[in-house]
Formats: structure tokens, C-alpha cells, sequence
């Protein structure tokens, strides 16, 4: 055995302390290494250190994906200690992926360029994205174009994001997929503009059902079908013609580039009922269809697949005046209508209820001509007249000046109440205009027929039938009175007293005047017993 000269306790700590130098210099560094073995669920990783670090299998795992590592892989880990108090070097898979991660995604931020992602958890607001081991957060809002429900059919699956905003220092990442989409979504809606051309027939998927219509997915872009455009007919709710999810065959009516816009047409697909309409409906035909719409002004009735006529409510009824339609015809009822009007361009058919049915003016005028003695009730009073109802259902009119002979205006009206039972006779009907006169009073004889005979200086009886202080009232004929004023009463002032005659007092009087107009007579008294002398 040679002598060799032993390294004394000062060199030996001088060497310890010049690896251990070396050594310390890898801490907090990304370094490569190789792993040894696997036992149970950890990694033993050589990274040329003086001890080997052990990592839990679960980092090298990435979500959505298996762990896949063998002895003998050439891994980088993060070092971050050398040596811990069990001599093992302390080593991180996390944060070496992490590290490697804020680099290749400060890269990407700068460059606007998307990363590769997984969904792997939720949190207030939205979720967590690992990006290759550095935890993004992705808001709620930043999902999908539209709100999405259920996001789990999502989660655990690569997928591309966009970073939006990233703080290294702090750690903070924010991501969205939303972008991601929207922007592909551009791509395919400008490459299907210029392909899609008006007037070409596609297969679309309905996405969305509104109040005014549908959404229609072309493969990549959206067409709206609007509910006017679904059928010729009348479509109440465009859920009653397609459905979320139905496949249908459509036409591009419009496509506007400047909004990428495009309109789409079902209907079209079909031929238009309207051509020919004039033909196929002729002004004055009667035809069956069904009432599909009720409103103020009239009613819709459909006479065929796509062609409605409106039915106003002035041709609805003959008698039934200011009266609502629905309460005349209801939804769904089939009807005979007569065509009133027909007009192409516009798209536009006039029709007439009351036309199919049987006139009950001219069914009156042929039963009830003039001089037609009628009866029935008062339905109304007003300030010029009385409204009787008649047979077939209409209203005939007696003026306040066929109420009565010796009564008119508002003291002829005043003597009827509205539902009393009055008899008359017709004067006059008027189909055109839907007008009946009629007439109380020539039900009786005119008592002034016999009194306008009379001749002027004619001597006529009377009955005294009322006194007062103006003069006399008398009865000439059977129900026509006169009065003669106390004037003509006597020659003689004081003789000129009313109270000198009585009720029932027989009187003889001239006949000073006849007016025919104003039906009336003037009589005097004094000018029968005292006549004026001729002069000589």
C-alpha cells in the first residue's frame, strides 16, 4: 500500500461546499431528466443532481387524456429545492409545464394566435381552462355565441381559445372560445356569401323559432325565414309550420353583402295560388270558405290554400248594423261569400256575406207594398221619429208628422214609450236605400177632409168643447177643433165674453178663412149674426 497524502477536513468542506454551489444554481430553473422507475403513483427522476426527485404521476397527466410515461423518458421538470430534509431533490412536472406554458402563451397573446385549451372545472362566474398546465379563466359569456345551458358536453375535450387579457406577475389569464367561434364563423358566413345566390334552393336546419319567424342554419350561417314568407296561406305562429331542429328546403330570396343578411322563402318553392285570380274568381260568383280571422273592421275567409278574401263588415249582414263580426260569424265556420272585387296587383278580394243571403228589404217591399197595413214594436224613439220593428227583421220609420192628425213634434212623440205595440201603415220603402216610411195617423180619416170642403161664408154648427179667457174652442167635424177668438165672439165689446157660452153649447159661426197649408179654419161668430152693411 502507497502512502497517499488524505485530503484534510478543511478540503473536504471546501469541495462539499463547491458542489453543493453548483447544485443550488438549478434551483427554480426548468432542467431535463430521465425517469428511473415508476413506483405506485410517483415518477423517480434523474436530473443529474446528486439525489433523485420523486413526482406524483397526476402531473403528467393532461385532462380530457390518460397518463401516458415509461422508464426511461427523457422529461423537463422544475427544480425547486436541491435537496429536502429526506435527501430527495424536490421536483415539479406543474410548474415546469407551467413555466414552459407562460412562454409559449405570452408568444400567442402578442401574436393575436389561438391556444390549445381543456375545460376542466367551474368557478364563479365561468370556468377554469388548462392551457398546458397555466389555469385560464373563462367567463360565462365567453362560451358560445349564444347563452348555453349545459356546458358539461364541452368540458375535458382540447379545444382552441382565445387570450383576451394575461398578467404573468399576477397569474392571471383570461380566455374565450366565443371569439374563437365568432371568428370562424366569419370565415364560413363571407365564403357562403359569395357562394349562396339569390334565387337558389338549399337544405337548411331551423336553430331558432321567433314571434315573426325562423332562423335558419345554412352550414355555417344564419337566414332569417320570415312567417310571411313560410306559406301562401295565413300562418298564425311559425311554430305551426317548421320546428327546432326540422331539416328544410328553402329559397335565398336576398342576400345582402353589406349586412350578410339573408332572407329565405318556403312558400316560393310553391306555385302562387294568385296567379289568374281574376279568372278563377269572378266578380259576382258565390263560393264556400272558411272564416281564419276575425276583426273590427271584418272577417278573412279563405277560399283556398293561400287566398283569402276579407268579408268588411258593412257586407255582412242586412239588418245587423254596428255590430261587432265575431258576433255574426266565428273562427273556423265555413261560410258562402260572393265575390264583390277582385284585385291582382294588390293581392286583394272583396267579398260579401249578406250577398248570399235573401234580401229582406226587397222580401218586405214585394210583402208589404205602399198603403200595407203593418204592426210591431217601438225598438227606439228619437228626437224626429219612432223606430218599429218589422217582419223579415228590419226597422220601419213613423216621422213625428204621420204620429197623428192634430198632434206633432215633440207632443206626438211624447205620447209613446219604447217596446209599446203600435199599428201603421207604409208609405213608402226604398230598397236601395234600405228605408221604410211609414205612417200612424192614415190609419184614420183626415178630420180636416171634411173642413177644407168647407167654402169661405159658409155658415157651419160647432160644439163648444172648451172656454177660457181668449176665446172659444169648437169641435166642426169628428175630431177636428177650431177656435174662435173672443173678438169674434159679438159685435158689441161687452158681449164679447167667453163665459156667456158653455162646454156642449151648440153654436152657428162663418167661415171667414180656410188655410189648406197650415190646416187650419178661422170662424166667427159675429160676422154670421152681424154682417157688415153694403154701403148704398
Amino acid at each position: 500500500m502507497t502512502d497517499m497524502q488524505m485530503p484534510s477536513m478543511e478540503d473536504f468542506e471546501a469541495l462539499l461546499n463547491e458542489t453543493m454551489s453548483e447544485d443550488s444554481q438549478f434551483e427554480g430553473q426548468v432542467v431535463k431528466g430521465t425517469v428511473t422507475a415508476i413506483e405506485n403513483d410517483l415518477a423517480v427522476i434523474d436530473v443529474g443532481l446528486k439525489a433523485e426527485g420523486r413526482v406524483p404521476l397526476r402531473e403528467f397527466s393532461v385532462p380530457g387524456a390518460p397518463v401516458e410515461l415509461s422508464v426511461g423518458d427523457n422529461v423537463e421538470v422544475f427544480v425547486d429545492r436541491v435537496e429536502n430534509a429526506n435527501g430527495e431533490a424536490v421536483l415539479s412536472r406543474d410548474k415546469a409545464r407551467r413555466e414552459e406554458s407562460w412562454n409559449h402563451l405570452e408568444t400567442a397573446y402578442e401574436k393575436e394566435s389561438h391556444v390549445k385549451g381543456v375545460i376542466f372545472g367551474r368557478v364563479k362566474g365561468g370556468f377554469t381552462v388548462d392551457l398546458n398546465g397555466a389555469v385560464a379563466f373563462l367567463p360565462g359569456s365567453q362560451v358560445d355565441i349564444r347563452p348555453v345551458r349545459d356546458v358539461t358536453p364541452l368540458m375535458n375535450i382540447p379545444q382552441p381559445f382565445q387570450i383576451l387579457k394575461m398578467d404573468r406577475r399576477r397569474g392571471n389569464i383570461v380566455v374565450s372560445r366565443r371569439a374563437v367561434l365568432e371568428e370562424t364563423r366569419a370565415e364560413q358566413r363571407a365564403e357562403l356569401l359569395d357562394r349562396l345566390k339569390e334565387g337558389d334552393v338549399v337544405d337548411g336546419v331551423v336553430k331558432n323559432v321567433t314571434e315573426y319567424g325562423a332562423f335558419v342554419d345554412l352550414g355555417g350561417i344564419d337566414g332569417l325565414l320570415h312567417v310571411t314568407d313560410m306559406a301562401w296561406k295565413r300562418v298564425n305562429h311559425p311554430s305551426d309550420v317548421v320546428t327546432i331542429g326540422e331539416t328544410v328546403k328553402v329559397q335565398i330570396i336576398r342576400v345582402n353583402q353589406d349586412s350578410q343578411r339573408i332572407s329565405l322563402g318556403m312558400k316560393q318553392l310553391e306555385a302562387d295560388p294568385w296567379e289568374g285570380i281574376d279568372a278563377k274568381y269572378p266578380v259576382g260568383a258565390k263560393f264556400n270558405g272558411t272564416v281564419t280571422n276575425i276583426t273590427d273592421y271584418g272577417a278573412f275567409v279563405e277560399l283556398e290554400a293561400g287566398v283569402e278574401g276579407l268579408v268588411h263588415v258593412s257586407e255582412m249582414s242586412w239588418v245587423k248594423k254596428n255590430v261587432h263580426p265575431g258576433k255574426i260569424v266565428s273562427t273556423s265556420q265555413e261560410v258562402e261569400v260572393m265575390v264583390l272585387e277582385v284585385d291582382p296587383d294588390k293581392r286583394r278580394i272583396s267579398l260579401g256575406l249578406k250577398q248570399c243571403l235573401e234580401n229582406p228589404w226587397e222580401a218586405f217591399a214585394e210583402k208589404f207594398p205602399p198603403d200595407s197595413e203593418v204592426e210591431g214594436e217601438i225598438k227606439n224613439i228619437t228626437e224626429f221619429g219612432l223606430f218599429v220593428g218589422l217582419e223579415f227583421d228590419v226597422d220601419g220609420m213613423v216621422h213625428m208628422s204621420d204620429i197623428g192628425w192634430d198632434t206633432a213634434g215633440e207632443e206626438a212623440i211624447a205620447k209613446f214609450s219604447k217596446g209599446d205595440h203600435v199599428k201603421a201603415k207604409v208609405l213608402d220603402v226604398d230598397v236601395e236605400k234600405e228605408r221604410i216610411s211609414l205612417g200612424m195617423k192614415q190609419l184614420e180619416g183626415d178630420p180636416f177632409a171634411d173642413v177644407a170642403a168647407k167654402k169661405k161664408g159658409e155658415i157651419v154648427t160647432c160644439t163648444v168643447t172648451e172656454v177660457n179667457d181668449g176665446g172659444i174652442e169648437v169641435s166642426i167635424a169628428d175630431g177636428y177643433t177650431a177656435f174662435i177668438r173672443r173678438s169674434d165672439l159679438a159685435r158689441d165689446r161687452g158681449d164679447q165674453r167667453p163665459d156667456r157660452f158653455a162646454v156642449g153649447d151648440k153654436v152657428d159661426a162663418l167661415v171667414t178663412n180656410v188655410d189648406r197649408g197650415q190646416r187650419r179654419v178661422s170662424l166667427s161668430i159675429k160676422h154670421w149674426k152681424w154682417p157688415k152693411k153694403k154701403p148704398l
